[in-house]
């Protein structure tokens, strides 16, 4: 069989002769060009309508449903570049003595692109189906007139919803694309997504070859992954580098999902892709990270040379050196409440986690026979270091003279927020030496009593029973959850 492009055939002539009425409008509308039968089907001549707007060759009322229908038509073929129907629309026009003659017709536009994908030209396929309209009794028993009317709603309806739902689409703040197949086709991206990858053309295009650095970064993995086994995957601060567009080698940080598309038969046809651009956020995180880093190493400085001149001024007033034993324990203390902090980069640490790491730096292996009882509390900065240091000092005092300084002694820290929201802490000994009451405040236990007051809001109470000594702290520490 001989090829169609190969055959001698005249298409202009062809379609000027077919029986079949049509117009050719361009993107402005107006008419470029028609065959015989349209001229014979509206009553015009070629001279009188070429190159008119189709709507002032053929005019009608702005406010009624015939130009309405029409114009809404014609410009979902430009914005949608897709073919669209009319399945009936009255519409009026002149017969040869200049008589409004009442008709009705059927309509077909699709779109002819140009060499850049634009809509250059509508080619418009009406037939006239008039007679059909007025053939009461065919329409009262097919009822075709009344569900054509009913398709015809339902399309106008559904296209509206349609370009509705694209505009939102488009327009989403976070990148979105849709990739069908194990080639992960490209069948819809916003205009975000689009910018992410530097503008490039995607629609209709595979990953790997429209995106070829996706692959050497894993992505592409990635989503084989989703295919074969169903399980979405959340990436948080991934890297991603172009390598072409208007930034190449840029670095970018994106958080995202990829979520298995099911079909109605339960196969995953594709990956939904949805995310956001969190460079400008990474960022931030890493120079907080580096000023963290710089603050810690400055307050480390700080504490050696505290300790060293500590060293050179207790030699001479404290020859024994009991008084700097007790300083460089505090200082420790201090900087373990510090390391605490930098560990979770200055962010809120727990109540437990604080009295724990406290009482294990100061008692050793003494510190299981500390009982800690209590919900989840968490503790902004200068809560935890004003806690840890109260908490050492009665650690220290608990192994000097208290339960700690025996072998059958124990300590119970229990915590909760009372009728007023307040945070209430009980240090309990049980076991150790009988107490007496000192007949003066050292200064560990001005520490603790002012510490607290001093750094938060805050109060401490220490009592000195036979049986061991107790102390209550309580802080205006809001509850949360637990």
């Amino acid at each position: 069989m001989t090829p169609l492009a190969a055959l001698p055939i005249d298409f202009e002539n062809l379609f000027t002769h077919s029986p079949n009425p049509y117009v050719l409008v361009d993107d402005a509308l107006q008419i470029a060009w028609m065959n015989n039968a349209y001229l014979l089907t509206t009553h015009r001549s070629r001279e009188a309508i070429l190159g008119l707007p189709l709507l002032e060759a053929f005019p009608s009322d702005p406010e009624s449903e015939s130009y309405r229908l029409l114009t809404q038509s014609l410009q979902r073929v430009l914005d949608s570049r897709a073919t669209d129907e009319i399945a009936l629309i009255r519409y009026d026009i002149q017969d040869r003595e200049g008589r409004m003659e009442q008709r009705y017709w059927s309509a077909t536009h699709t779109p002819m692109l140009n060499a850049e994908g634009k809509v250059a030209y509508i080619l418009q396929h009406t037939v006239d189906v008039t007679e059909l309209q007025n053939l009461r009794r065919l329409r009262d028993e097919s009822g075709l007139v009344q569900r054509a009317n009913a398709v015809q709603a339902r399309n106008i309806n559904l296209n509206a919803e349609t370009g509705r739902l694209r505009k939102l689409f488009e327009q989403a703040p976070g990148f979105i694309a849709v990739l069908e197949g194990p080639n992960h086709i490209f069948q819809l991206t916003n205009a975000a997504y689009r910018e992410i990858m530097g503008g490039r053309d995607l629609l209709g295009m595979p990953l790997a070859h429209a995106v070829p650095e996706a692959v050497d970064q894993g992505f592409v993995a990635l989503l084989d992954n989703v295919l074969s086994t169903g399980d979405a995957y959340v990436g948080r601060s991934a890297s991603f580098r172009l390598a072409q567009g208007e930034e190449p080698g840029r670095q970018r940080f994106l958080d995202f999902v990829y979520q298995p598309i099911v079909g109605e038969d339960g196969a995953i046809t594709g990956v939904f892709v949805q995310g956001h651009d969190v460079t400008e956020e990474a960022s931030l995180l890493r120079r907080q990270e580096l000023l963290i880093n710089e603050l810690n190493h400055r307050v480390k400085n700080n504490l050696a040379i505290v300790q060293g001149l500590a060293a050179q001024s207790f030699r001479a007033i404290d020859p024994a050196g009991d008084a700097r034993l007790v300083f460089d324990s505090r200082l420790k203390a201090l900087a373990a409440a510090h390391d605490m902090l930098t560990e979770r980069a200055w962010e809120p640490t727990s109540l437990r986690q604080t009295i724990e790491r406290t009482i294990a730096a100061a008692a050793g292996e003494d510190a299981e026979r500390v009982d800690l009882e209590g919900p989840m509390v968490p503790l902004e900065p200068q809560h935890a270091v004003a806690l840890a240091m109260a908490v050492h000092e009665l650690s220290t005092n608990a192994i000097k003279y208290g339960a700690l300084s025996n072998e059958a002694g124990r300590v119970t820290v229990t915590w909760h927020h009372d009728d007023e929201g307040m945070l209430v802490i009980d240090w309990t000994e049980r076991g150790g030496p009988l107490v007496a009451v000192p007949s003066r405040k050292g200064f560990g236990t001005r520490l603790i009593e002012r510490g607290l007051s001093a750094e938060v809001d805050g109060r401490a109470k220490i009592d000195f029973p036979p049986d061991g000594v107790h102390c209550r702290f309580t802080i205006n520490l809001p509850a949360r959850s637990s």
